[in-house]
């Protein structure tokens, strides 16, 4: 098989757009703050709303880059987790993309790794062309399931 330039570029455009929503998951995870950043445009949006309400709690939307990176490392703090990715569909269009991913997010108490709060969310991605990369400029997380302790997410 012959693969066209054009469509070859898109094959590794498409994997660049994958690659900014494992650099979101794999920066909060390793508690890299520069990798996280690395995914977010400067002016970028995070709305965990849909996902909370059916937790059962409020979480405001989070705008800006440095203000995400801070919010997630600061609500993280006390937790290991860990973020799966699958299922990723990507649309192009020029210089944006739209992802559509599932994520499964594990979450376990630091001070009692017997405790842990598992999500599955649905993960509505709007990104930009960043030089030869892709960058998040929105993220909104609806939650498909959830499991465990609640509790684990306040850090308590």
């Amino acid at each position: 098989m012959t693969i066209s330039p054009s469509s070859a570029n898109t094959a590794a455009d498409q994997l660049a757009v994958i690659d900014a929503l494992y650099r979101f998951a794999a920066g909060i995870d390793q508690r890299d703050q520069r990798l996280l950043a690395s995914s977010l445009a400067e002016n970028a949006v995070s709305d965990f709303r849909p996902a909370a309400a059916k937790a059962g709690f409020e979480y405001p939307v989070i705008e800006g880059r440095d203000v995400i990176v801070t919010a997630l490392t600061a609500a993280l703090a006390a937790l290991d987790t860990t973020h799966s990715v699958s299922n990723p569909r990507v649309t192009i269009d020029g210089a944006t993309a739209r992802l559509d991913a599932l994520v499964e997010a594990q979450h376990v108490s630091r001070a009692d790794p017997a405790r842990h709060y598992l999500m599955k969310n649905r993960y509505d991605v709007e990104l930009a062309r960043a030089g030869d990369g892709w960058v998040i400029t929105r993220t909104t997380v609806d939650n498909v399931w959830r499991s465990g302790d609640i509790a684990v997410l306040s850090g308590i």
